[in-house]
């Protein structure tokens, strides 16, 4: 297969791009680097099958041969990261979406677009299952993200109902591991990073927060088993695994041996920042024959020895 890859050099992206590259696909890899890095994708430069483009997708996406999949995942992820490019992640998810889906239609190709557990916002319903329509602020400051990626599905299936393109729908809940960039304001670089350099750990407020952690790993195999999939209605992709922000804190201690312990700090969190998030992955499970393997620990080991070289 040639796979494209929007976002190709982000951290999700650049896993998709080694776990197909493995798999004896051709990955065109397109980014704007706004978030992404090419050092995630330096090893892959020197291969024949791989293909790097620097461009925002927001103003055109243009590949001139055959293509089997096109896989849409850029965009900033991170609150610090949409909150500094507020107009950008809207332009990605709207006119991005718009014209990675006429470049799936124009190719024949399957379309796969990376949506995400913020489109339940701070939810009412728990855990989430993909019919809960959510409980979203279209107005605060995490909206640009939230309604981007709304937005997005919205044209996802306007595509698959309007030109039977062959779509997919992922939704991403907490996703970790090799990559992540340590001042992405997200909590496991955030805390890995204090851990490494002997700190005390900022919990916010009692830290009892909820969040499910998946391993990029797993993630990657359910988002390549939802492509090859016959379904076009969103899935969930998380590990159901729910946990508190104090008891994912404690881990990460007894992993590094951070003598700092733990700091509760007054409640700094975003406007929107969901209480508690854990996916409901019944049809992952049914339609994907999908479910995490990765133990938390075992995933925040390779997590610390990636970012021991980096802090």
């Amino acid at each position: 297969m040639r796979i494209l890859i929007t976002g190709g050099a982000g951290f999700i992206g650049s896993h998709l791009a080694d776990r197909f590259l493995a798999e004896g696909h051709a990955v065109i890899a397109v980014d704007n680097l706004i978030t992404g890095s090419r050092q995630n994708i330096e090893h892959l430069m020197s291969r024949q099958e791989f293909t790097f483009i620097e461009q925002d997708v927001s103003e055109s996406i243009y590949y001139p041969e055959p293509l089997d999949a096109v896989m849409h995942f850029a965009s900033p992820a991170s609150p610090i990261d949409y909150l500094n490019h507020p107009i950008e992640t809207l332009k990605v998810g709207s006119y991005g979406t718009l014209n990675a889906l006429e470049l799936a239609r124009s190719a024949h190709a399957r379309f796969l677009l990376a949506s995400t557990s913020e489109i339940y916002g701070d939810p009412k319903e728990h855990p989430q299952q993909e019919s809960y329509f959510g409980n979203v602020d279209s107005t605060g400051p995490r909206s640009v993200y939230d309604e981007a990626k709304r937005f997005a599905e919205a044209a996802t299936m306007a595509y698959w109902r309007a030109h039977q393109v062959q779509t997919r729908i992922v939704r991403i809940f907490n996703t970790y591991g090799p990559r992540m960039r340590l001042d992405d304001g997200r909590v496991v670089p955030n805390l890995i990073g204090q851990a490494l350099r002997g700190q005390p750990l900022t919990v916010y407020g009692k830290g009892l927060q909820t969040r499910s952690f998946c391993y990029v790993d797993d993630e990657v195999d359910g988002l390549i088993r939802l492509l090859m999939s016959d379904e076009s209605y969103p899935v969930n992709i998380g590990n159901p695994h729910e946990m508190t922000i104090m008891q994912f804190a404690e881990i990460i201690n007894e992993l590094t041996g951070n003598p700092g312990g733990i700091k509760l700090m007054e409640d700094q969190r975003i406007q929107g920042d969901p209480e508690k998030r854990q996916p409901n992955i019944d049809r992952a499970r049914s339609l994907l024959g999908w479910e995490p393997k990765i133990d938390i620990r075992e995933g925040l080991r390779r997590t610390i020895t990636y970012f021991k070289g980096r802090v």
